[in-house]
């Protein structure tokens, strides 16, 4: 690894960059307040970039800062020179140095894990290269068979807790039904909507009638919300968990359920 400066003309913006939505988590800071911001107190992270064979690189990390520096009329840019050979490397570095910020886009985080999934074939290898769990690798994967209008709406304060009930109409509705689905239930909060999709077993039919229940005040989720913050409870087992709970609720003994879940708490 070398760093050095790089003339800002030798540099291309990669297709393994996994940033494609620039304007993703920029409500508060657009491209104009970060150039402001670099001319006012220097570049603090030099950008990473990948050597080619004709001398000239290929930028891996740092976009942003990159055309940040372009709009200021540098000439050269502090880099980070990475010796990257397979297209997949190239691709998790740019997603492991993006994955962990807020103010990337929950598609191109997506469709970077795919890409790496397809390299490995193997959730496991996917999540101890990355430092993510597989239940959100999964979740995040699952955002890719929504359907297109569903996916340009999605925004930065979908993070990995944000995406479960998206991920959960994909799994659950066909294409055809999924914009029709969160019309209905997009109103709720995210445990609710997990419920809802629950409850409804995959039946279109059953939602309005859910809907109802939930605006009557006859849907009640506070037993099962402490399921999700229970991180021992693999995400897979959730349903079969609530189902259990379900049933012991139905059983009158709530107050003891309750002293349960504090306790797991």
């Amino acid at each position: 690894m070398e760093i050095k400066d790089i003339k800002l003309s030798e540099i291309r913006i990669s297709d393994l960059n996994t940033r494609k939505d620039l304007e993703a988590g920029t409500e508060d800071s657009s491209l104009v307040d970060l150039a402001n911001s670099i001319k006012e107190k220097g570049l603090l992270n030099p950008v990473i970039v990948k050597r080619n064979k004709d001398d000239t690189y290929d930028l891996i990390v740092g976009q942003r800062r990159f055309l940040a520096c372009q709009k200021l009329g540098w000439e050269s840019i502090p880099a980070i020179i990475r010796d990257i050979t397979d297209d997949t490397d190239g691709t998790m570095i740019s997603l492991i140095e993006n994955v962990h910020r807020a103010d990337m886009s929950p598609i191109d985080k997506a469709r970077a894990y795919k890409k790496i999934y397809e390299k490995y074939e193997d959730y496991n290898k996917v999540a101890s290269e990355t430092g993510v769990s597989v239940p959100t690798i999964r979740r995040y994967l699952k955002l890719l068979d929504l359907v297109p209008s569903i996916q340009n709406k999605l925004s930065t304060a979908d993070g990995p807790a944000g995406i479960a009930a998206l991920s959960k109409i994909a799994e659950t509705f066909t294409v055809e039904q999924q914009e029709a689905v969160l019309d209905k239930i997009g109103e709720f909060k995210q445990q609710t909507q997990l419920e809802i999709i629950r409850r409804s077993g995959g039946d279109f039919s059953k939602l309005e009638d859910l809907k109802h229940q939930v605006l009557e005040g006859d849907f009640d989720v506070r037993w099962c919300r402490g399921l999700n913050e229970c991180p021992f409870i693999p995400f897979e087992l959730h349903d079969l968990v609530k189902d259990l709970v379900i049933k012991f609720k139905d059983e009158d003994n709530t107050k003891v359920f309750e002293e349960i879940l504090r306790k797991l708490k």
